[in-house]
């Protein structure tokens, strides 16, 4: 199975280039069973990376674009009243595929945000008391432009918390850049790619996941971790149990990529700015960007000695 999800990240490597990291990062989110949010700046490869992940993995997936004027019911789907049949007949909307793009999610009104909230956390949509569940495996897959570009609507806590991370492209080195110039187009790529796994695969690498084992000092240390975001007098809050979880979930699927069936404390700080980088905010206030979390999360990882 390694050998699988491996050869999933060397045909997403081929796509996205000299993104190896970001691509192991994004892989580990998937096993875990979380979703992605990737934010960086227009051109850079976001929608690329997510389009080239769906495809690799074998999964259906549906792109929504979101902008200002969408509606939760472009997402969900809606209620039509059918003569025929007398009633009212449920159209799914986009929703209800295995991966979701959302395409530079913080353009749409925190109204339509919020529609995610419920199919991300409880894999189901609610409609008219009716309750709709979502096909397995199910994840978002979210882009976002920076939060000063103009017309964006900036993610409220709630919901970036239902990521499990938040990644960074950045600009390519010049070796990559080189060869992104020299090579094929992007979107001609993307349409030669063949799944290298099926729906049950991933399910099945996913169960692997959990049965990798975290000993007791190993938890001893994320949750000392936890607690010294909730006593730094830097940070606004500290970090909630859903990302306790989540940094536990993420570490197992970043060690069974490195092969092994424990958890290190390696694993658990190669992922943890991922996890937990969204999760920050300064005491003074306002936003934080990449390399400001970058740092609260070297600072964090600083002051906890590793058992």
């Amino acid at each position: 199975m390694l050998d699988k999800i491996q050869s999933v990240a060397a045909q997403v490597g081929s796509v996205v280039v000299g993104k190896q990291p970001q691509i192991k990062l994004a892989l580990a989110c998937l096993l875990a069973r979380g979703h992605l949010l990737i934010e960086d700046l227009p051109g850079v490869g976001k929608t690329t990376l997510a389009h080239a992940l769906a495809i690799s993995l074998g999964l259906e997936f549906k792109r929504v674009q979101f902008t200002n004027d969408l509606l939760p019911a472009d997402i969900v789907g809606v209620s039509v009243y059918d003569r025929d049949q007398s009633r009212f007949v449920f159209h799914p909307g986009p929703v209800f595929s295995q991966v979701l793009l959302a395409d530079e999610i913080n353009r749409a009104s925190p109204k339509t945000q919020s529609a995610l909230l419920e199919s991300m956390e409880e894999r189901q949509v609610s409609i008219e008391g009716a309750r709709h569940p979502l096909p397995e495996p199910f994840f978002v897959i979210a882009t976002q432009n920076p939060q000063d570009q103009i017309g964006t609507f900036p993610l409220p806590e709630s919901q970036l918390d239902r990521f499990l991370m938040c990644l960074e492209l950045g600009y390519p080195d010049p070796k990559s850049e080189r060869a992104l110039l020299e090579g094929q187009d992007r979107r001609q790529m993307l349409d030669q790619l063949a799944p290298r796994l099926s729906g049950p695969q991933l399910m099945e690498a996913q169960q692997a996941v959990g049965r990798i084992r975290c000993a007791p000092a190993l938890l001893d240390y994320v949750q000392n971790l936890l607690t010294h975001t909730r006593r730094s007098s830097s940070l606004a809050e500290g970090l909630s149990p859903r990302a306790g979880l989540a940094l536990v979930h993420a570490a197992r699927a970043w060690a069974m990529l490195e092969g092994r069936n424990h958890v290190l404390p390696d694993d658990v700080q190669a992922v943890l700015n991922a996890v937990a980088g969204h999760r920050l905010r300064p005491a003074k206030g306002g936003g934080a960007s990449h390399r400001a979390r970058a740092e609260m999360v070297a600072e964090i990882v600083k002051a906890v000695p590793v058992p």
